[in-house]
């Protein structure tokens, strides 16, 4: 009988194997660094211009912008909401904050401090009409995005705001290592801080929980909608950041700042594993989800693919990494 059990019962080092390959397929950066690594080997073999260090610095630099708000987006996500909204808070609190350095000739800082509080005043009422008002964040953000379109028309006149202060141009021209700014710095810092709260801390383990199953979060006491609002908040205040980096770099406050990143910041987290679902993911991984689009882009550009063609690969990458998300969630971490 014992003979027979053990022939039938796989070996403990199968299983080990097995516990361990579950363990690395969970972990979706581990995969989108691989799968990025393999990109720019392709496009370089295709291309050698694509390493050179021109091209580098372009892909890091527009990182640094879209990357800020990527950090917000991930807590969001890891929340169990999202926010279609983020692309045009960006344009809107870098208008806004251009109008008040210029048109009402108030001090940088105020300026600044007035673009950011534009920012976390909208992820505000985002978050106050999703949770208290049981809007849908797709519903609300939508419209969020369409009416921060709007008031940057009205605000702007439809024509960019310029010039600036002195100060400001200083902020976009500053470079501080390998023709990277401010910008670049903040996203950093930016993003090593939160990954660690979300790792490491209490705040982020209740995050965790409120996106991975309100309803349990809500029993052991957490409130669940203090979470969900102040996720809101930040992603709020990081997109107005964002925006106003791109407002420095500009030298104006331009009408296009932030068009098309909602799409982007959405795409990027969940291809580094930050699930649509919530409750799952990482910021480390939103970071190279983001990285790992720009390098798509930037090496489909350098080989001289068509751009209507991007859009279809952003698109193609953005589905089959939610699949991949659902696949890990169905088969691998149930059955770990």
């Amino acid at each position: 009988m014992n003979s027979a059990a053990e022939v039938s019962a796989p070996p403990r080092d199968a299983r080990s194997f097995r516990r361990r390959l579950i363990g690395l397929i969970a972990v979706g950066e581990v995969g989108v660094l691989a799968a990025m690594a393999l990109l720019i080997a392709f496009f370089w073999l295709l291309e050698p211009a694509f390493l050179s260090e021109r091209n580098i610095r372009a892909i890091l630099n527009v990182v640094s912008f879209v990357g800020i708000i990527a950090i917000g987006q991930t807590i969001l996500l890891v929340a169990g909401e999202f926010d279609l909204s983020v692309g045009s808070v960006a344009g809107l609190s870098a208008v806004v904050a251009a109008k008040l350095m210029t048109a009402a000739a108030l001090p940088v800082s105020v300026g600044i401090l007035g673009g950011i509080g534009v920012g976390a005043l909208i992820g505000l009422l985002n978050g106050l009409i999703v949770v208290r008002l049981g809007i849908p964040a797709f519903i609300q953000t939508l419209g969020m995005l369409f009416i921060g379109q709007g008031l940057i028309q009205v605000v702007t006149g439809g024509y960019p705001v310029y010039p600036l202060p002195e100060a400001i141009n200083t902020i976009g021209g500053t470079d501080l290592a390998f023709g990277l700014g401010w910008s670049f710095a903040f996203f950093i810092v930016a993003a090593i801080a939160a990954d660690f709260v979300l790792r490491r801390t209490v705040l982020g383990r209740n995050m965790y929980a409120t996106g991975g199953n309100k309803e349990v979060a809500h029993l052991v006491g957490i409130n669940t909608s203090a979470y969900k609002i102040g996720a809101f908040i930040t992603v709020g205040a990081l997109s107005a950041i964002a925006g106003m980096f791109v407002m420095a770099d500009l030298g104006s406050g331009g009408t296009s700042i932030g068009s098309g990143w909602e799409l982007t910041v959405i795409a990027g987290v969940v291809v580094g594993g930050v699930s649509l679902f919530g409750g799952a993911g990482t910021v480390a991984g939103g970071v190279v989800g983001i990285l790992m689009l720009k390098v798509v882009q930037s090496g489909l550009v350098v080989i001289g693919v068509n751009s209507n063609w991007q859009q279809i690969a952003v698109g193609v990458i953005m589905v089959m990494a939610v699949g991949l998300d659902i696949v890990r969630r169905r088969y691998f971490i149930a059955g770990a």
